[in-house]
């Protein structure tokens, strides 16, 4: 099953339970393994959270702004308009990337770098940070591991050694490594220029490198942001649409996870793959090798977001059985055996969690149109079909209901709660 980051949390949460407790296996995933799936690597590695430490806003309260593989302007405007409103108030802004944007011409700094040299660059910049002694020591040796071995690591990468790889001056980066590690409070922000890369996870692990040694983490105007793409990918990412995480990121190979997770479905732990699935790109190599032969594909377009679309619709045509469940005929669509018409955000009532994860919830303001449903009712309905003892009730009562059994598996939205059922305020 290939979910969408562009429904609510609870259509995500019940998509991967269908296909792991009703499919029997773990192969569900969503539009991150094409997108921000290498930040969420690094940062759970590096931090042990797969997401943003600070909300976007936080770029107001900070003295140095770096951004990195990503043009705001365009693609993450509410985030550009609060970066251009802190520079007007004094904040440095370090733009970094090999094209040219619109605000490298209001950037304190703008370095353009070639094309696949992050790695070298964000490197030299840790070398100026070590021989300079820039490092804040109490943070290294109170939250921190491994920094011997980080000093050792950039010690061959001197900005000098570097320049001509990277394309920048030796002056540039020893200026700017200087003033990120030397200001009352930096952050980062970061696109897919940083995460679409064969060393997508690297680039995210240097710039995780730079906050840790340096302190310029948790703090306000302090810390690390991936800026994520659709409007639920985040939120998508927390509820389990990941082959090898249930909700929460709780890894499927956890026996205590997986008993966790069973005791709150009702159902026996083997019941439950321990195995972790197939991502969105080994799901395209399985069709071709035999070992997948249906998908239902809801709210996504693998057709067209495939790195190889030609591939991807060739290994769609060979399946066996294609389910799309979408409110657009799009190119995958245009490929299946079955398609559900599904609703959009304005004709569904559920949660949606943002690039800062904000929790925020939508109310249905208009009916689906013709015989299109809502997705979560399709949802439940196929679970149901299967044989299974699904019984959330209907409309907002079910979303509520989806909601509360979310609050008791994901122990991060513990605290909220959702009176969509009986239109009372919510707090989330």
């Amino acid at each position: 099953g290939f979910g969408s980051g562009k429904g609510s949390k609870e259509e995500a949460y019940l998509f991967q339970k269908l296909v792991r407790f009703g499919f029997g296996s773990n192969n569900v995933d969503h539009c991150t393994r094409l997108c921000h799936a290498s930040s969420v690597a690094a940062l759970l590695e590096g931090i042990g959270s797969g997401a943003v430490s600070n909300p976007v806003m936080d770029v107001t309260k900070a003295a140095v702004v770096i951004v990195i593989g990503s043009n705001p302007t365009v693609n993450h405007p509410v985030a550009a308009t609060f970066l251009k409103n802190a520079m007007r108030d004094g904040t440095k802004l370090i733009l970094m990337d090999p094209r040219r944007s619109e605000l490298a011409r209001t950037a304190y700094r703008y370095l353009q770098f070639k094309p696949g040299t992050d790695v070298p660059l964000l490197n030299a910049m840790m070398q100026v940070i070590v021989e300079e002694n820039l490092v804040d020591e109490a943070f290294i040796a109170d939250r921190t591991l491994g920094y011997a071995e980080l000093v050792k690591n950039v010690a061959g990468y001197s900005p000098e050694l570097m320049a001509p790889i990277c394309g920048i001056p030796a002056e540039t980066i020893r200026e700017v490594a200087r003033l990120y590690a030397t200001s009352p409070a930096s952050m980062i922000l970061w696109g897919m220029g940083i995460s679409q890369h064969v060393h997508g996870t690297d680039n995210a692990r240097c710039l995780i490198a730079l906050a840790l040694m340096t302190g310029q983490v948790g703090r306000p105007g302090a810390g690390l942001h991936p800026l994520r793409g659709q409007n639920n990918v985040q939120g998508a990412s927390d509820a389990g649409l990941i082959p090898m995480m249930y909700p929460d990121y709780q890894k499927v190979d956890d026996p205590q996870v997986r008993a966790s997770f069973a005791k709150a479905w009702g159902v026996a732990p083997e019941v439950l793959d321990p195995t972790p699935g197939l991502t969105v790109v080994e799901v395209i190599k399985g069709i071709f090798a035999g070992s997948v032969k249906g998908m239902y594909v809801m709210g996504e377009n693998p057709a067209m977001s495939d790195p190889d679309a030609s591939h991807a619709r060739e290994a769609l045509a060979k399946l066996d059985l294609l389910v799309v469940q979408d409110i657009f005929l799009t190119e995958t669509a245009y490929l299946a055996d079955v398609i559900l018409p599904a609703s959009s955000f304005a004709e569904k009532t559920g949660s949606f969690t943002n690039t800062d994860r904000f929790v925020q919830l939508g109310r249905q303001a208009l009916n689906p149109p013709g015989k299109a449903r809502q997705d979560i009712e399709i949802i439940i309905e196929m679970a149901q079909r299967l044989g299974l003892p699904w019984d959330y009730g209907h409309g907002e009562a079910a979303v509520a209901a989806v909601f509360d059994e979310m609050r008791h598996t994901m122990p991060s939205i513990g605290g909220a709660r959702k009176s969509v059922a009986s239109g009372k305020s919510v707090d989330l």
